[in-house]
């Protein structure tokens, strides 16, 4: 069992979560994820470390309520426990010290930026970062990120915060201006695909970081592949980072969609069964 020691509600959707992970603490490094079971008889879903401490043995995730486990996990509260959690899994963050990198982030990727950028300063590089959401209320960690450069873009769909529009725009206005080492993109597999295409005018080398479907996360089921260039990868495993310019997105983001009707069915009988109680 692994029990929550916080929680809090960072907006109407999103939910920062702190769990007793001893031995996952210990060991995790920017980039990996856990799998989270909630109890004997859900599903196991992927979600990135937002944050470890291994002198308190804990790890902290961030999520958005989604589909129906997601939602049950935002209804636990203070000293709940989850059934199981595996971890740290997936590969560390690949990033070096480069020089200037300029980072994007999307919706609750924003999340799994921040360790990112962290990490990425620590070791000596120069950051811009860019992160969008759809509105005011649902954009995330602006002041974590502002605490870790001088030049944070921020964009909303809406114009309720920022500027209005999505990340392509300064995005592309900045590798206009001037030059870039890396760019690091997670966020939306929408998002990631139109960053890619930005990047790739500009030549310049972007590391995405994939969420994918999963439901081992060993590399044994194969629901996470993934088209890179013409070789096959497995994202719980080979990734969740890969090279931009040769995922082949439009296969992924098909995939993606593969579970799209069970999961709404799941979610459906969970309402239902709801309001019978």
């Amino acid at each position: 069992m692994f029990r929550i020691v916080s929680k809090d509600k960072i907006n109407p959707v999103i939910h920062k979560m702190v769990i007793e992970a001893p031995r996952i603490a210990m060991k995790a490094r920017p980039g990996q994820f856990v799998m989270v079971m909630i109890d004997d008889k859900g599903e196991r879903i992927p979600l990135t470390i937002y944050d470890h401490d291994g002198k308190k043995g804990t790890i902290t995730i961030i999520f958005q309520e989604a589909g129906k486990t997601t939602k049950t996990l935002a209804k636990l509260k203070e000293s709940d426990n989850i059934v199981n959690i595996a971890g740290p899994l997936g590969r560390p963050t690949s990033i070096k010290r480069t020089g200037k990198i300029i980072l994007i982030g999307g919706g609750v990727g924003i999340a799994e930026l921040v360790p990112i950028a962290r990490y990425a300063k620590e070791i000596g590089n120069d950051l811009a970062i860019i992160i969008g959401a759809r509105s005011k209320d649902l954009l995330i960690l602006e002041d974590e990120l502002k605490g870790l450069t001088e030049r944070l873009i921020v964009t909303t769909d809406d114009g309720s915060c920022g500027e209005k529009g999505l990340v392509t725009g300064p995005l592309k206005r900045l590798l206009e201006k001037e030059k870039f080492n890396l760019a690091y993109c997670v966020g939306p597999d929408i998002m990631m695909r139109a960053v890619c295409r930005t990047t790739k005018e500009f030549d310049l080398e972007t590391i995405v970081s994939l969420d994918a479907n999963m439901i081992d996360a060993t590399g044994m089921c194969g629901t996470c592949r993934v088209m890179v260039g013409s070789e096959t990868k497995f994202t719980c495993v080979d990734g969740p980072e890969f090279d931009g310019h040769k995922v082949d997105f439009a296969e992924f983001m098909t995939r993606q969609k593969r579970f799209r009707k069970e999961e709404q069915v799941s979610l459906e009988k969970g309402c239902r069964c709801k309001s019978k109680m």
